[in-house]
């Protein structure tokens, strides 16, 4: 498959850095990664990947746009106030570039339905904003051997990790279980401020970049913290594999 002429504009940045280059940019356009939430991580995430080429995003959300979204959710606007998040993204995401195809899954993600879910994409990336939703996603993603990326905001700070299978520790062998309601206060308690869910979603589409396109280092056994009040970005080692997680502790 030789790029077409409209690609070649499309993609030139891309093209004349020597880790992409046509050959990498061939790989993302047959590459596929599943966005799990398109809300405030989701919007930067999906906006980067389409732009990036990535050839087929899967969208998972069953919310429909409210306005309290839109102060962080920047894939949507106003005239998308009551239609379904997954077909306004899709929208925006066609006019963006008409290269991507967009599957659409306008669905809570629940153990009935995640494994086929995750089942046809390369990598993918938990956008959503509570905890079961995150354990799950892990649990299910290990289990299949598929790798993603986590991430979370809260307030002023954003933190991601990306679990590759067999090469690091996943969420649960770092949190081991969700907490109880009411012990960790949600974003929609405490607030979360747009721009930090803008750098923290974009973080988690350069973690998916690199990885389809097998270049530079991921986040694998690490935790990025990211802290928007000072400036700054914390990279913690996290320790291995826990032999005993019920998730991954048959595969380390």
């Amino acid at each position: 498959m030789n790029l077409t002429y409209e690609q070649n504009k499309r993609y030139s940045r891309q093209l004349v850095m020597k880790e992409i280059g046509e050959s990498g940019q061939k790989k993302l356009l047959s590459s596929s990664v599943l966005v799990i939430g398109a809300g405030g991580l989701g919007s930067p995430a999906l906006m980067y990947l389409a732009s990036a080429g990535v050839g087929t995003i899967g969208i998972a959300d069953a919310d429909e746009v409210d306005v309290s979204n839109l102060q962080r959710q920047v894939i949507h606007n106003c005239a998308d106030i009551g239609k379904a998040k997954v077909e306004s993204a899709k929208e925006k995401i066609n006019k963006l570039n008409p290269d991507v195809n967009v599957k659409t899954y306008k669905t809570y993600v629940n153990s009935e339905n995640i494994a086929e879910l995750i089942s046809d994409y390369d990598f993918v990336l938990d956008c959503t904003d509570n905890f079961g939703s995150k354990f799950l996603i892990n649990d299910y993603c290990v289990k299949a051997e598929k790798p993603f990326c986590h991430a979370g905001v809260v307030g002023f700070e954003g933190q991601l990790m990306t679990y590759i299978p067999h090469k690091s520790p996943c969420y649960r062998c770092v949190f081991e279980e969700e907490p109880k309601a009411g012990d960790v206060p949600l974003p929609k308690e405490v607030g979360v401020i747009s721009a930090a869910c803008g750098v923290t979603g974009s973080l988690q589409a350069m973690e998916a970049i690199k990885f389809l396109l097998s270049k530079g280092e991921l986040l694998c056994g690490y935790m990025l913290i990211y802290n928007a009040l000072n400036a700054s970005f914390r990279k913690i080692k996290l320790p291995k594999q826990n032999p005993n997680c019920k998730a991954c502790a048959k595969q380390a």
